[in-house]
């Protein structure tokens, strides 16, 4: 695994190149977001969403994946969403929330059978500027911690680079370290069916 430390307020662009490089060769990486830290992969890279499956270890139908995308114009390539739905997402994004919405006509192959699929656009500098470089979406998940829910040590796999590049170094090629993550996943929104349905509070709020 390369581990490259990487600063918010002033990302380095020949950094991000190379890790963009990786990403579009079917690499897997380990980043920040404006929630706990996750992991993905090219979300147009059939092989690499399938190392992706792998590590979560569940079916692909059954699977709880999300697309990141680096503003609301490009998830529109890949949901259907409604100017009502619009409205709000450009309300609270970007920020830490996961919404929700039914799938269009261009998702990747991997995604095709699903009828929805959940979009992320996290406020962090460093991940939009991989974004930017990248000019393509990130099929993500949050790290999955070796230790059960309820232990008091959970959270700490998924917030502090340290821990997460001794837990994770044979399951990605990168590790983006941007420091601590935050201490809460993101708020899942679920606008599918013509609502707005909290699936799970997190990190953000809706007002």
């Amino acid at each position: 695994m390369q581990i490259f430390k990487l600063y918010e307020n002033n990302p380095n662009t020949r950094i991000l190149a190379d890790i963009a490089d990786v990403i579009r060769d079917g690499g897997v990486i380990i980043y920040p977001t404006d929630s706990v830290y996750a992991i993905g992969c090219d979300a147009l890279n059939q092989k690499a969403v399938e190392k992706i499956y792998q590590y979560r270890k569940e079916e692909q139908k059954e699977s709880h994946l999300s697309i990141i995308c680096k503003d609301i114009s490009q998830a529109d390539e890949y949901t259907r969403i409604s100017k009502e739905q619009f409205k709000l997402m450009h309300r609270y994004l970007p920020g830490p929330f996961t919404f929700i919405l039914e799938a269009g006509l261009k998702l990747p192959k991997v995604f095709r059978s699903r009828k929805t699929v959940g979009i992320r656009i996290p406020d962090n500098k460093i991940l939009h500027a991989l974004l930017e470089e990248l000019d393509g979406p990130l099929l993500t998940t949050s790290l999955k911690a070796p230790v059960e829910e309820d232990d008091p040590d959970s959270l700490s796999y998924m917030t502090d680079p340290f821990l997460i590049e001794e837990t994770f170094r044979n399951q990605a090629d990168v590790l983006i370290d941007g420091g601590y993550g935050e201490d809460k996943p993101s708020t899942v929104v679920d606008l599918s069916k013509g609502e707005v349905n909290i699936l799970r509070q997190g990190a953000g709020v809706l007002e």
